[in-house]
């Protein structure tokens, strides 16, 4: 399709993305809209350096390509490197959105959808501020290479997000509900679960009472576990924070042991939702990377540059915010596998502890911290009155290895409004998920 300068490498991706975004606050319509960008990312690498370009007007494609190669210097042996040896050269169209693309779908209906989901809330006189937020996103990538590759498919995701806050004063409680879905349609059907969820924070704002803190067994949900995985150990499996780091190639040795014998970590793009990525922005084929298994270190998270430095394999998980970037090392979806016990049995056996249901937010690498939304004590196996409290810190190999159950069933989460920051990157979909999960000791704050 494009003719590429001899003794260089160099690919071209191109990205055609349509996404919608309504929102409403306190019956005020106050966004609606559609866009679509089309733009490209260049690149070119000699053997020595990269060289890149970014360019939104697609029929000048080749002329970025060859004004790129003018500043590089052809090597006959760039095809030997290390770095583009790991690079793959994969062909096909995988359009897995075919005939349900959330363009097909008016912004009237759009409109209805999440009018339908505000009348759960619009007239609840003990709700003081509420909003609401649909929006989507097609994106369909085109990869083009010197090694061969010629590359199609896309992506797609829809959701909602509702949000409320019960009170005044000092004595507020905000919490929000948010799901996205592979296409629209997976949207309509899901109002029981929405009213369920704000019923279950108003009661958390009438009863909630403060608790003291310490050190407590602890329970977290599937969203607890997978924002756990995500913060504390997912960005740690991102190997380009290891290139050029001899002590931290040491301390995170493959087959080292980091974590509980039951616990088993994966990032897999292959999974449906806001993380889905089967290609990433290399046109490497994604799969599933086992992170963590049986509380070993097994694997973790590559680009071609980081495979090559390492000498280890290409994992699918090179991924930019947008044309405008290179693929950086990032995950995609980030979860914590089930184990053998059912849920009723893991709170069965903690006389005196915590379950963490909802989280405002997380972060930590060596050190990490969750701050709950929604939070309950638990007694004599039974989940008891909800608690508040600011949050559970605590060292993460430590943590890891207090790991004593992992129930049975798994759930993976997908939202809208957000996504993960890296660098300048901001923000990537993902999505992160899990088992209930329980620590024999976090410390509560």
């Amino acid at each position: 399709m494009y003719s590429f300068p001899a003794n260089l490498f160099c690919d071209v991706r191109i990205e055609q993305v349509y996404r919608s975004i309504l929102r409403i606050e306190m019956g005020k319509l106050e966004e609606i809209k559609e866009k679509n960008d089309t733009g490209a990312f260049i690149r070119i690498f000699d053997g020595k350096r990269w060289f890149y370009s970014s360019t939104t007007d697609i029929e000048n494609i080749q002329n970025e390509i060859d004004s790129l190669a003018t500043l590089a210097d052809a090597d006959g042996m760039v095809a030997q490197h290390p770095l583009i040896k790991k690079l793959q050269a994969n062909q096909g169209t995988y359009n897995n959105f075919s005939g349900n693309e959330v363009e097909s779908v008016s912004l009237g209906d759009k409109r209805k959808l999440l009018d339908s989901y505000l009348n759960l809330i619009e007239n609840d006189s003990e709700i003081t501020h509420w909003s609401g937020i649909y929006t989507d996103n097609h994106s369909q990538k085109q990869i083009y290479s010197s090694l061969g590759a010629n590359l199609k498919f896309d992506t797609q995701i829809a959701g909602l997000r509702v949000g409320v806050r019960f009170g005044s004063g000092k004595n507020v409680f905000s919490e929000s509900w948010c799901k996205a879905k592979s296409s629209f349609k997976e949207l309509e059907t899901l109002h029981d679960e929405a009213k369920n969820f704000i019923e279950q924070a108003r009661d958390f704002f009438h009863n909630a009472e403060k608790i003291e803190g310490g050190n407590y067994t602890v329970v977290l949900s599937p969203m607890a576990a997978g924002i756990f995985a995500h913060e504390s150990f997912g960005h740690k499996s991102e190997a380009d924070f290891m290139v050029g780091d001899e002590t931290m190639i040491k301390e995170w040795k493959l087959g080292k042991k980091v974590g509980s014998d039951i616990l088993n970590i994966v990032d897999s793009g292959i999974v449906a939702g806001s993380g889905f990525c089967p290609y990433d922005d290399e046109g490497t084929k994604a799969g599933k990377t086992m992170l963590i298994e049986n509380g070993k270190l097994q694997g973790r998270l590559h680009s071609a540059m980081t495979a090559a430095e390492l000498q280890e394999e290409t994992t699918g998980n090179a991924r930019s915010v947008s044309f405008e970037y290179e693929p950086i090392v990032r995950m995609t979806c980030t979860y914590i596998e089930p184990g053998q016990k059912t849920k009723d049995q893991i709170f069965a056996e903690i006389e005196n502890g915590i379950f963490i249901d909802s989280v405002k937010h997380g972060s930590g690498m060596s050190t990490f911290t969750l701050a709950p939304s929604m939070a309950y004590l638990i007694k004599n196996g039974k989940i008891d009155k909800p608690v508040k409290f600011s949050v559970i810190t605590g060292n993460v190999m430590k943590t890891l290895d207090k790991i004593d159950a992992v129930s049975d069933s798994l759930e993976i989460l997908s939202f809208v409004g957000g996504g993960c920051g890296k660098m300048e990157q901001y923000p990537l979909p993902v999505s992160f998920g899990g088992p209930y999960v329980r620590v024999s000791e976090i410390n509560v704050q």
